[in-house]
């Protein structure tokens, strides 16, 4: 039998902080038809023309800000989790690390996975929640690419693990350093998405029609809202809050059309409510990046201080927790 290989996937980071390849990395990423859905030559136009010569030199500034000697933090870590979980997997199996944008780029790492002729390959995003616009994206040029081998080797695709136990232990282990007494409120903060992209979701009808902020159903099982909220119920479990103890918000939006409450606005009202402490959970995010960081730790601490607060403590990203390790063990072993 022939070694197992594994596929990790993060979403991408530019190859470095200056306005030339930030530019690069946002031409990639906002071209990609799952992440703007817009009509061809309309998301040429307003990305090409409008968003990108307008945004990567302000964007640069901003990953100047996260870079650090060891590069990229979301690029550092990813790298680091795949060498730890290829140590802990054994001679079985051999993990590859790839980015849905820039490098490693999928296509590259998977040529060099091809030649090593696998009996299995295991695709696991670092992507706790399905959205279309990242694993979706990630698992369509997976298969884009592997579509072209003459042998296709036995595929596992894993789209989500927003409630699995492993994971949702790694978050709770990650904040233990934390009281939560200490704090007035906390946020679980997720990556917002346009609210059409939920919709999509479902055959019929909207996601505002359903019960997502209470429930799963087989109808809402890929709607990432419902996912975002679910992982928060259960972490609010694990952690022994009570539902006024917390709020689920989205970041990082582009317009007014995407999932609500919005985390700035959130924030902003609970300093003029009058708290001082508050405790943010990004789950959506397994390694630190722009919108942890820096949209987290730095935009929404000034948000907060202008408006009446003390302090936003972030809780880290798992990055290269042991516990998030033995979960990506078990999800790949599962598989």
């Amino acid at each position: 039998m022939k070694k197992i290989g594994v596929l990790l996937i993060n979403l991408g980071t530019p190859d470095s902080p200056s306005t030339a390849d930030v530019r690069s990395y946002l031409f990639q990423f906002l071209n990609d038809p799952r992440v703007v859905d817009l009509p061809w030559l309309l998301r040429k136009i307003l990305v090409n023309l409008v968003i990108v010569p307008f945004r990567a030199a302000k964007s640069a500034k901003i990953y100047q800000k996260l870079w650090t000697e060891k590069g990229s933090p979301l690029l550092y870590y990813s790298k680091k989790v795949a060498r730890l979980l290829d140590d802990t997997l054994g001679d079985d199996y051999s993990v590859h690390l790839a980015m849905r944008y820039k490098n490693p780029g999928i296509p590259d790492v998977l040529a060099q996975m091809k030649k090593l002729n696998y009996s299995r390959i295991v695709v696991l995003p670092m992507f706790p929640h399905y959205a279309s616009a990242s694993t979706g994206s990630a698992l369509e040029m997976v298969m884009e690419e592997i579509r072209t081998w003459w042998a296709i080797p036995e595929l596992k695709l894993i789209s989500q693990y927003y409630d699995n136990p492993d994971f949702l232990d790694a978050i709770v282990d990650r904040a233990s350093k934390y009281d939560l007494n200490d704090y007035d409120h906390v946020l679980f903060s997720y990556h917002g998405l346009p609210t059409r992209h939920v919709d999509k979701v479902y055959e019929e009808g909207l996601c505002a029609d359903r019960n997502c902020v209470h429930e799963i159903t087989t109808d809402s099982q890929y709607c990432y809202k419902a996912s975002c909220f679910a992982t928060t119920r259960l972490l609010a479990e694990k952690l022994g809050l009570e539902e006024s103890d917390y709020t689920v918000c989205f970041q990082s939006r582009l317009d007014k059309n995407w999932l609500e409450p919005f985390s700035d606005k959130v924030v902003e009202a609970r300093a003029k409510q009058g708290d001082k402490k508050l405790l943010v959970f990004s789950p959506a995010f397994t390694a630190d990046c722009l919108e942890t960081v820096i949209e987290i730790g730095d935009e929404y601490q000034q948000i907060f201080v202008k408006n009446g607060g003390e302090k936003i403590q972030l809780v880290e990203s798992l990055n290269d927790h042991p516990l998030w390790i033995d979960c990506l063990k078990k999800l790949v072993l599962d598989n």
